[in-house]
């Protein structure tokens, strides 16, 4: 597998960045701020991490808890607002995104770890 060429770690990194950019938008609420920038940008260094070496498996997993933390940082930082597209909704779209963006790249990165070994 090639570097700097997974859609999957691109669309975390995306996703990261777009968590960390909306703080500027959207009134903060409880934790927002600082669980929607830290998040993000870790977001973005493990997909960074991934896209330079695409065979680290343990990255993918990484980067899927960060999703998942993201997805559910708005109870944990008390800012759960369904009610108004706020910081709530922002840290669910950006965490689902980079979740199933996670996932979707475990299978092809165990694949180019197994690979990469020799036989």
């Amino acid at each position: 597998m090639k570097k700097w060429t997974r859609w999957e770690d691109w669309v975390a990194i995306a996703a990261g960045a777009a968590a960390m950019i909306s703080t500027l938008f959207v009134p903060p609420m409880g934790a927002s701020v600082a669980l929607m920038l830290v998040l993000g940008a870790l977001l973005v260094v493990s997909g960074v991490v991934n896209l330079a070496a695409p065979g680290l498996v343990a990255m993918e997993y990484i980067q899927a808890a960060l999703g998942a933390l993201l997805l559910i940082s708005p109870w944990m930082g008390g800012y759960a607002d369904p009610m108004t597209f706020g910081a709530a909704w922002m840290s669910w779209i950006c965490g689902a995104v980079a979740l199933v963006a996670a996932v979707l790249a475990i299978r092809p990165s165990m694949q180019a770890h197994h690979d990469a070994l020799p036989h």
